[in-house]
């Protein structure tokens, strides 16, 4: 028997984002709870199995909430919002966007949008040196940057360096155009990008002509001592286990460092161990080093982007396994080949 819901919110604008246009946003709804969801006399009536409405009932509020602070409700958001509804978790989507890390160049709200970012947001504010690791569009280069411009603002720092290891497609910094600034600039565009977004390109400028702000190759870390800084090391992934123990052996008195990378995009040459990945292995239990793990839950881009990670994750668990299944036919067919003799 089907059961019907009629929730008590009459807001004309919280009911134009729930649908969304051509009534995008309810049907990913619908189609997630397998239930219907009609207007009816100005009332949102849910319609459908008894334990589905009051999943959705449970979303209808969150996202009521969302739209009452100000949010606007994109698909992603909703995605999340249904996953946490049906994971049956106690957080609530509309907790986070009271986290405020500081407001971009056009006084847009920066704050993490999942669980997986407000936890990693946490770990940088709890100790000296975060290491995060993340699939693309997890937001944690930008968060990083964003917590960085909050300190600087904050005084807490007197300095943001961003450095990331040269290494693409075979290419050095020696072959590449230009002076120091030009050769490492394509490398740091992403680093740029989230600070142009976040101070703006006019004092963004003049904080790097001042030396406030300074980029630089990991390679040009060795010897220094860093006080009073934020540093950011993206795209460590790419770190060979000597560069990454030589960085974080650069923390000074005052300091903060976040180290952000994608395991699954390493492109270091020949057989070597990823730096990020021993440093996660080596550091997990070290006082004073968050470790944050983020995953495709924690994809704040195009909702198409998740699906991408998940079906790379499942063509390589499957090639894996093929792999294995191959290793272990061989084995077989040597020790049968042996018994046989």
């Amino acid at each position: 028997m089907l059961e019907q819901k009629k929730l008590e919110i009459h807001d004309e604008a919280f009911q134009r984002e729930l649908f969304g246009n051509f009534d995008k946003n309810i049907k990913m709804i619908e189609e997630q709870f397998g239930i219907h969801v009609v207007l009816r006399d100005g009332n949102v009536v849910l319609i459908g199995d008894k334990t589905q409405v009051e999943n959705a009932e449970r979303l209808m509020h969150d996202l009521f909430k969302l739209v009452q602070k100000g949010e606007k409700l994109s698909p992603q958001t909703i995605y999340y919002s249904m996953d946490l509804v049906s994971t049956k978790s106690e957080e609530k989507l509309s907790d986070l966007s009271d986290d405020v890390i500081v407001l971009s160049a056009k006084g847009n709200p920066i704050k993490p949008k999942t669980l997986g970012q407000k936890e990693y947001i946490s770990n940088i504010r709890n100790n000296d040196i975060t290491v995060c690791i993340g699939p693309a569009g997890t937001g944690k280069t930008y968060l990083a940057v964003a917590m960085a411009v909050m300190a600087f603002k904050r005084e807490e720092i007197s300095r943001i360096i961003l450095t990331r290891p040269a290494v693409e497609a075979g290419e050095s910094l020696g072959f590449l155009p230009g002076d120091l600034k030009d050769k490492v600039d394509p490398y740091l565009r992403p680093l740029y990008d989230a600070l142009f977004d976040i101070m703006g390109a006019d004092k963004f400028a003049k904080y790097m002509e001042r030396g406030m702000i300074e980029v630089a190759p990991l390679a040009y870390m060795r010897g220094r001592t860093l006080d009073n800084s934020f540093i950011i090391l993206d795209e460590a992934q790419n770190t060979t286990q000597e560069q990454m123990k030589m960085f974080l052996t650069r923390l000074g008195f005052g300091s903060k460092a976040v180290v952000t990378g994608d395991v699954t995009q390493i492109d270091l040459p020949g057989v070597k161990k990823s730096g990020l990945i021993h440093a996660t292995e080596v550091l997990k239990d070290v006082k004073g080093i968050g470790i944050s793990a983020l995953n495709e839950k924690d994809v704040v881009r195009h909702e198409l982007v998740q699906r991408i990670i998940k079906a790379y994750e499942k063509h390589e668990k499957k090639v894996a396994f093929k792999e294995q299944e191959k290793q272990a036919n061989k084995s077989n067919a040597f020790k049968n080949k042996r018994g046989g003799q």
